[in-house]
Protein backbone atom coordinates (compact mmCIF):
# COMPACT_ATOMS: atom_id res chain seq x y z
CA UNK A 1 0.00 0.00 0.00
CA UNK A 2 1.67 3.54 -1.22
CA UNK A 3 1.82 5.68 2.18
CA UNK A 4 -0.11 8.31 0.33
CA UNK A 5 -3.28 6.25 0.82
CA UNK A 6 -2.56 5.49 4.19
CA UNK A 7 -6.07 6.35 6.10
CA UNK A 8 -3.52 8.43 8.76
CA UNK A 9 -2.00 10.07 6.10
CA UNK A 10 -5.29 10.88 4.06
CA UNK A 11 -6.75 12.37 7.18
CA UNK A 12 -3.83 14.28 8.38
CA UNK A 13 -2.21 15.01 5.09
CA UNK A 14 -2.04 19.01 5.56
CA UNK A 15 -1.37 18.91 8.58
CA UNK A 16 2.07 16.64 8.04
CA UNK A 17 2.36 19.11 5.08
CA UNK A 18 2.81 21.93 7.13
CA UNK A 19 4.79 20.48 9.70
CA UNK A 20 7.35 19.44 6.81
CA UNK A 21 6.90 22.92 5.04
CA UNK A 22 7.92 24.07 8.61
CA UNK A 23 11.07 21.46 9.18
CA UNK A 24 12.19 22.76 5.49
CA UNK A 25 12.02 26.36 6.98
CA UNK A 26 14.17 25.55 10.04
CA UNK A 27 16.40 23.36 7.82
CA UNK A 28 17.41 26.89 6.14
CA UNK A 29 19.66 27.53 9.26
CA UNK A 30 21.56 24.22 8.97
CA UNK A 31 22.17 24.87 5.08
CA UNK A 32 23.35 28.60 6.11
CA UNK A 33 25.76 27.19 8.40
CA UNK A 34 26.98 24.57 5.99
CA UNK A 35 27.53 26.41 2.49
CA UNK A 36 30.70 28.14 2.71
CA UNK A 37 30.39 30.91 -0.14
CA UNK A 38 29.87 34.40 1.85
CA UNK A 39 26.25 35.27 3.07
CA UNK A 40 25.76 38.12 -0.04
CA UNK A 41 26.48 35.09 -2.54
CA UNK A 42 23.98 32.97 -0.90
CA UNK A 43 21.35 35.79 -0.95
CA UNK A 44 21.99 36.47 -4.49
CA UNK A 45 21.73 32.96 -5.92
CA UNK A 46 18.77 32.10 -3.41
CA UNK A 47 16.69 34.99 -4.72
CA UNK A 48 17.27 34.59 -8.21
CA UNK A 49 17.09 30.66 -7.93
CA UNK A 50 13.38 31.21 -6.26
CA UNK A 51 12.87 33.57 -8.99
CA UNK A 52 13.47 31.83 -11.79
CA UNK A 53 11.38 28.51 -9.86
CA UNK A 54 8.43 30.62 -9.20
CA UNK A 55 8.95 32.37 -12.97
CA UNK A 56 8.71 28.87 -14.67
CA UNK A 57 6.16 27.47 -12.21
CA UNK A 58 3.92 30.20 -13.30
CA UNK A 59 4.61 29.38 -17.10
CA UNK A 60 3.94 25.93 -16.44
CA UNK A 61 0.67 26.71 -14.69
CA UNK A 62 0.11 29.01 -17.31
CA UNK A 63 -0.86 31.93 -14.91
CA UNK A 64 -0.92 35.45 -16.17
CA UNK A 65 1.73 38.16 -14.57
CA UNK A 66 1.60 41.31 -13.07
CA UNK A 67 1.50 43.92 -15.28
CA UNK A 68 0.48 47.15 -13.24
CA UNK A 69 4.31 48.85 -12.93
CA UNK A 70 3.28 51.15 -9.90
CA UNK A 71 2.18 47.52 -8.22
CA UNK A 72 5.50 45.99 -9.26
CA UNK A 73 7.86 48.64 -8.14
CA UNK A 74 5.83 48.16 -4.82
CA UNK A 75 6.79 44.58 -4.36
CA UNK A 76 10.40 45.20 -5.49
CA UNK A 77 10.86 47.64 -2.98
CA UNK A 78 9.78 45.38 -0.30
CA UNK A 79 11.50 42.68 -2.28
CA UNK A 80 14.73 44.69 -1.03
CA UNK A 81 13.83 44.38 2.86
CA UNK A 82 13.07 40.81 2.02
CA UNK A 83 17.10 41.20 1.07
CA UNK A 84 18.15 42.75 3.83
CA UNK A 85 16.28 39.96 6.31
CA UNK A 86 18.03 37.10 5.06
CA UNK A 87 21.47 39.00 3.89
CA UNK A 88 21.40 39.54 8.15
CA UNK A 89 20.23 35.83 9.10
CA UNK A 90 22.72 34.27 7.19
CA UNK A 91 25.57 36.73 8.62
CA UNK A 92 24.35 35.65 11.50
CA UNK A 93 24.81 32.64 10.82
CA UNK A 94 28.21 32.80 10.16
CA UNK A 95 28.87 34.48 13.29
CA UNK A 96 27.00 32.74 15.75
CA UNK A 97 25.30 29.10 16.05
CA UNK A 98 21.78 28.10 14.52
CA UNK A 99 20.47 27.61 17.44
CA UNK A 100 20.65 31.39 18.93
CA UNK A 101 20.12 32.59 15.54
CA UNK A 102 16.60 30.70 15.44
CA UNK A 103 15.62 31.49 18.53
CA UNK A 104 16.12 35.01 17.98
CA UNK A 105 14.41 35.39 15.02
CA UNK A 106 11.40 33.91 16.87
CA UNK A 107 10.49 37.53 18.39
CA UNK A 108 9.28 38.69 14.79
CA UNK A 109 5.84 37.98 16.20
CA UNK A 110 7.16 40.85 18.74
CA UNK A 111 8.12 43.40 16.27
CA UNK A 112 5.14 42.73 14.43
CA UNK A 113 2.56 43.34 17.37
CA UNK A 114 4.19 47.11 17.44
CA UNK A 115 3.99 47.42 13.84
CA UNK A 116 0.90 46.17 12.51
CA UNK A 117 -1.12 49.30 14.51
CA UNK A 118 1.37 51.59 12.73
CA UNK A 119 0.30 50.24 9.06
CA UNK A 120 -3.39 48.44 9.94
CA UNK A 121 -4.23 52.13 11.89
CA UNK A 122 -5.20 49.88 15.10
CA UNK A 123 -4.87 50.44 18.64
CA UNK A 124 -2.25 48.58 20.45
CA UNK A 125 -3.60 45.65 22.43
CA UNK A 126 -2.18 45.38 25.94
CA UNK A 127 -1.26 42.07 26.32
CA UNK A 128 0.79 42.09 23.13
CA UNK A 129 2.97 44.94 24.94
CA UNK A 130 3.10 42.25 27.54
CA UNK A 131 4.18 39.88 25.61
CA UNK A 132 6.64 42.05 24.09
CA UNK A 133 8.28 42.68 27.58
CA UNK A 134 8.41 39.37 28.21
CA UNK A 135 10.10 38.75 24.91
CA UNK A 136 12.22 41.15 25.54
CA UNK A 137 13.28 39.43 29.00
CA UNK A 138 14.44 36.49 26.96
CA UNK A 139 16.64 38.38 24.59
CA UNK A 140 18.60 40.15 27.08
CA UNK A 141 19.30 36.76 29.62
CA UNK A 142 20.65 35.08 26.04
CA UNK A 143 22.20 38.26 25.36
CA UNK A 144 23.78 38.11 28.54
CA UNK A 145 24.50 34.08 29.02
CA UNK A 146 25.73 34.07 25.54
CA UNK A 147 28.05 37.16 25.18
CA UNK A 148 30.20 35.08 22.70
CA UNK A 149 27.28 35.29 20.05
CA UNK A 150 25.97 39.09 20.85
CA UNK A 151 26.78 40.20 16.91
CA UNK A 152 25.20 37.15 16.11
CA UNK A 153 22.21 38.10 18.51
CA UNK A 154 22.34 41.88 16.81
CA UNK A 155 22.43 40.44 13.27
CA UNK A 156 19.46 38.13 14.14
CA UNK A 157 17.32 40.90 15.85
CA UNK A 158 17.93 43.08 12.55
CA UNK A 159 16.64 40.45 10.61
CA UNK A 160 13.62 39.82 12.50
CA UNK A 161 12.75 43.19 12.70
CA UNK A 162 12.93 43.05 8.63
CA UNK A 163 10.73 39.73 8.56
CA UNK A 164 8.22 41.72 10.65
CA UNK A 165 8.33 44.82 8.26
CA UNK A 166 7.97 42.64 5.10
CA UNK A 167 5.59 40.40 6.56
CA UNK A 168 3.15 43.53 7.78
CA UNK A 169 3.68 45.09 4.20
CA UNK A 170 3.16 41.89 2.75
CA UNK A 171 -0.50 41.61 5.00
CA UNK A 172 -1.40 44.98 2.97
CA UNK A 173 0.08 44.13 -0.48
CA UNK A 174 -1.82 40.94 -0.80
CA UNK A 175 -5.07 42.22 -0.67
CA UNK A 176 -4.95 43.77 -4.49
CA UNK A 177 -2.68 40.92 -5.72
CA UNK A 178 -1.71 36.88 -5.65
CA UNK A 179 0.68 35.80 -2.94
CA UNK A 180 2.80 34.12 -5.68
CA UNK A 181 3.11 37.28 -8.08
CA UNK A 182 3.93 39.16 -5.05
CA UNK A 183 6.71 37.01 -3.77
CA UNK A 184 8.55 36.67 -7.50
CA UNK A 185 8.87 40.17 -8.15
CA UNK A 186 9.99 40.90 -4.03
CA UNK A 187 12.96 37.91 -5.07
CA UNK A 188 13.72 39.87 -8.47
CA UNK A 189 13.84 43.27 -6.24
CA UNK A 190 15.75 41.87 -3.50
CA UNK A 191 17.99 40.00 -6.44
CA UNK A 192 18.81 43.19 -7.60
CA UNK A 193 19.20 45.02 -4.77
CA UNK A 194 21.70 42.93 -3.21
CA UNK A 195 23.61 42.45 -6.48
CA UNK A 196 23.81 46.49 -6.44
CA UNK A 197 24.72 46.73 -3.07
CA UNK A 198 27.83 43.73 -3.14
CA UNK A 199 29.08 45.23 -5.75
CA UNK A 200 29.53 49.15 -4.19
CA UNK A 201 30.14 47.73 -0.42
CA UNK A 202 31.69 44.00 -0.24
CA UNK A 203 34.96 43.31 -1.24
CA UNK A 204 34.38 40.84 -3.57
CA UNK A 205 37.10 37.69 -3.88
CA UNK A 206 37.86 35.19 -6.48
CA UNK A 207 35.41 32.90 -6.22
CA UNK A 208 33.01 34.54 -3.74
CA UNK A 209 30.65 33.92 -6.37
CA UNK A 210 31.79 30.68 -7.94
CA UNK A 211 30.35 27.95 -5.16
CA UNK A 212 31.77 24.56 -5.44
CA UNK A 213 29.82 21.70 -6.78
CA UNK A 214 28.71 20.60 -3.12
CA UNK A 215 27.62 24.51 -2.59
CA UNK A 216 25.94 24.81 -5.52
CA UNK A 217 23.93 21.51 -5.19
CA UNK A 218 23.29 23.50 -1.13
CA UNK A 219 21.96 26.58 -2.62
CA UNK A 220 19.77 24.83 -4.99
CA UNK A 221 18.00 22.93 -2.26
CA UNK A 222 17.78 26.48 -0.33
CA UNK A 223 15.94 28.35 -3.50
CA UNK A 224 13.60 25.63 -5.19
CA UNK A 225 12.79 23.51 -1.65
CA UNK A 226 13.13 25.83 1.32
CA UNK A 227 11.96 29.04 -0.74
CA UNK A 228 9.48 28.70 -4.04
CA UNK A 229 8.52 24.96 -2.85
CA UNK A 230 7.88 26.10 0.53
CA UNK A 231 6.49 29.07 -0.13
CA UNK A 232 3.94 27.20 -3.11
CA UNK A 233 2.64 24.89 -0.23
CA UNK A 234 2.54 26.78 2.23
CA UNK A 235 0.05 29.12 0.22
CA UNK A 236 -1.90 25.63 -0.65
CA UNK A 237 -1.90 24.71 2.95
CA UNK A 238 -3.33 28.17 4.21
CA UNK A 239 -6.64 27.49 1.77
CA UNK A 240 -7.72 24.20 3.85
CA UNK A 241 -6.12 24.92 7.76
CA UNK A 242 -7.13 27.96 9.75
CA UNK A 243 -4.70 30.77 9.78
CA UNK A 244 -4.45 30.17 13.75
CA UNK A 245 -3.02 26.30 13.28
CA UNK A 246 -0.61 27.95 10.71
CA UNK A 247 0.50 30.28 12.51
CA UNK A 248 0.41 28.49 15.80
CA UNK A 249 2.51 25.56 14.13
CA UNK A 250 5.01 28.17 12.65
CA UNK A 251 6.21 28.49 16.27
CA UNK A 252 7.46 25.16 16.15
CA UNK A 253 10.19 26.18 13.62
CA UNK A 254 12.47 27.19 16.20
CA UNK A 255 12.83 24.22 18.35
CA UNK A 256 13.13 21.89 15.10
CA UNK A 257 15.99 24.10 13.63
CA UNK A 258 17.52 23.59 17.37
CA UNK A 259 16.83 19.70 17.20
CA UNK A 260 18.11 19.74 13.34
CA UNK A 261 21.47 21.97 14.52
CA UNK A 262 21.92 19.57 17.51
CA UNK A 263 21.82 16.43 15.04
CA UNK A 264 23.98 18.10 12.63
CA UNK A 265 26.49 20.00 14.27
CA UNK A 266 26.57 18.36 17.91
CA UNK A 267 28.39 19.73 20.96
CA UNK A 268 29.07 23.57 19.33
CA UNK A 269 25.16 23.77 19.58
CA UNK A 270 24.60 22.78 22.98
CA UNK A 271 24.30 26.02 24.92
CA UNK A 272 23.71 27.39 28.61
CA UNK A 273 20.82 27.00 30.83
CA UNK A 274 20.50 30.60 30.29
CA UNK A 275 20.15 30.33 26.90
CA UNK A 276 17.23 27.94 27.47
CA UNK A 277 15.60 29.88 29.96
CA UNK A 278 15.13 33.11 27.66
CA UNK A 279 14.20 30.59 24.79
CA UNK A 280 11.26 29.60 26.43
CA UNK A 281 10.43 33.22 27.26
CA UNK A 282 10.24 33.83 23.82
CA UNK A 283 8.67 30.48 22.31
CA UNK A 284 5.89 30.76 25.38
CA UNK A 285 5.05 34.65 23.99
CA UNK A 286 4.74 33.49 20.59
CA UNK A 287 2.69 30.74 21.70
CA UNK A 288 0.72 32.23 24.63
CA UNK A 289 -0.01 35.43 21.80
CA UNK A 290 -1.43 32.96 19.61
CA UNK A 291 -3.64 31.01 22.48
CA UNK A 292 -5.18 34.20 23.49
CA UNK A 293 -6.17 35.39 19.53
CA UNK A 294 -7.70 32.05 19.04
CA UNK A 295 -10.05 32.48 22.09
CA UNK A 296 -11.06 35.95 21.36
CA UNK A 297 -11.73 35.14 17.62
CA UNK A 298 -14.13 31.44 19.23
CA UNK A 299 -15.57 34.30 21.53
CA UNK A 300 -16.63 36.73 18.54
CA UNK A 301 -17.62 33.85 16.17
CA UNK A 302 -20.12 32.64 18.99
CA UNK A 303 -21.38 36.25 19.37
CA UNK A 304 -21.85 36.43 15.52
CA UNK A 305 -23.94 33.01 15.87
CA UNK A 306 -26.57 34.47 18.64
CA UNK A 307 -26.67 37.68 16.76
Amino acid sequence: MLMSSHPFVQRYRDYLMLHFVILIWGFTGILGKVITVPYFSIVIYRMGIAFVGLFLFFLWKKRKFETNKKAIAKFMLVGIIVGAHWATFFQALKVSNVSVVLTTLASTSLFVAFLEPLFFKRRVIPYEVFFGLVGIAGLYLIFNFESQFQLGIMLALCSSFCAALFGTLNGILVRDAAPGQITMYEMLGGLMAMALYTLLYENVQPGDLSPSFLDLAFLLILGLVCTAFAFVTSVQIVKVLSPFTVSISINMEPIYAIVLALLFFGESEKMTSGFYLGAALILSTVIGNGAIKAYYKKRQRKLNIQV
